[in-house]
């Protein structure tokens, strides 16, 4: 006579939900400074610098137009700007330009380069 165990089965594991999505953090990669150069070479294209105005008056590339992306009223600022231009975007380490770009396309801009960090960039665009 064959003996059946006592103990009962385990529990089933639960299955797992599925992944809904992956949280991930947009980005306008930086684009290389050779590229930036021929960017700003061209007609109808806007430099700007997102640093705060301290850290513009502290040196900044010719010809940059300085926009404070942690001015509460950046938004608005923004909304100055004519859209139809190219714009390349740059700060101290490429994280406000990130944001700033981000910004821009939010809002309907459709060329939009991150230059990245200033301090990338001082030595080759002058």
């Amino acid at each position: 006579m064959a003996q059946t165990s006592a103990l009962p089965a385990a529990p089933a594991a639960a299955p797992k939900p599925p992944v809904v999505g992956a949280i991930s953090v947009a980005a306008v990669p930086v684009t290389p400074v050779m590229q930036v150069k021929k960017t700003l070479a061209q007609s109808n294209v806007v430099l700007l610098d997102v640093r705060t105005p301290e850290e513009f008056a502290t040196g900044h590339l010719p010809g940059a137009g300085n926009l404070d992306f942690r001015a509460p009223d950046v938004a608005e600022q923004l909304q100055k700007l004519d859209p139809n231009k190219t714009y390349v975007v740059y700060c101290a380490s490429g994280n406000r330009s990130n944001k700033t770009a981000l910004l821009m396309q939010e809002k309907g801009f459709k060329h939009v380069v991150n230059a990245g960090a200033y301090k990338d960039l001082k030595d080759d665009i002058k």
